[in-house]
């Protein structure tokens, strides 16, 4: 039996091979997977080593599965902030700094309380200093500019943008499906 500290996500691929997502990583718990493979959506492409036991059935843990059917991916993704943040690389777009989420906001380049809007083509990842100081004053007051103009991604930009990032944990498995910008390092 699996102890609770130990965990197993299975690396999810789309029938084409091709990661759900790459930011977040599309993973699902050893159990969605196996229960998948059950009730046979998935193709296992990969297994752990390690093996779970029924009463009368013995799986080894899926590390890579593919979709049998094929998902198709939103042309236009979701306004979230996570996704601006992701658009903008995580960075300040009037400093340039790349922070972690938690330190960032979002500015609206014309202001609110000058009619900007909610949009993808008026927000942009700021820090809390750029924010504070742009508060509510067009860019030309204060001669500050978004670094890049703010428009809508695709999903096909998004999914680009996420390879920048890998996450922490990659088994040694999944790398022959994922295509990272930087290096994978172990």
């Amino acid at each position: 039996m699996l102890s609770d500290s130990q965990h197993f996500p299975a690396l999810v691929l789309n029938a084409d091979f091709r990661p759900l997502s790459y930011f977040p990583l599309s993973l699902w718990s050893w159990q969605d997977a196996i229960k998948a493979v059950w009730l046979d959506r998935v193709s296992v492409l990969s297994e752990y080593d390690e093996i779970v036991h029924s009463p009368s059935h013995e799986v080894r843990l899926p590390s890579v599965i593919a979709l049998k059917d094929y998902i198709q991916t939103a042309r236009r993704p979701a306004f979230t902030r996570f996704n601006v943040f992701l658009r903008d690389n995580f960075s300040c777009q009037y400093c340039d700094t790349r922070l972690p989420t938690h330190e960032l906001t979002f500015d609206h380049v014309i202001p609110r309380s000058k009619g900007g809007r909610t949009t993808w083509e008026n927000v942009v990842t700021a820090c809390s200093p750029c924010n504070l100081l742009k508060g509510s004053y067009m860019p030309h007051e204060l001669r500050m500019y978004p670094s890049r103009t703010p428009q809508q991604p695709s999903s096909w930009q998004l999914q680009d943008n996420g390879r920048s990032f890998p996450p922490n944990y990659l088994h040694e498995s999944w790398r022959d499906y994922l295509y990272w910008d930087s290096e994978l390092e172990n």
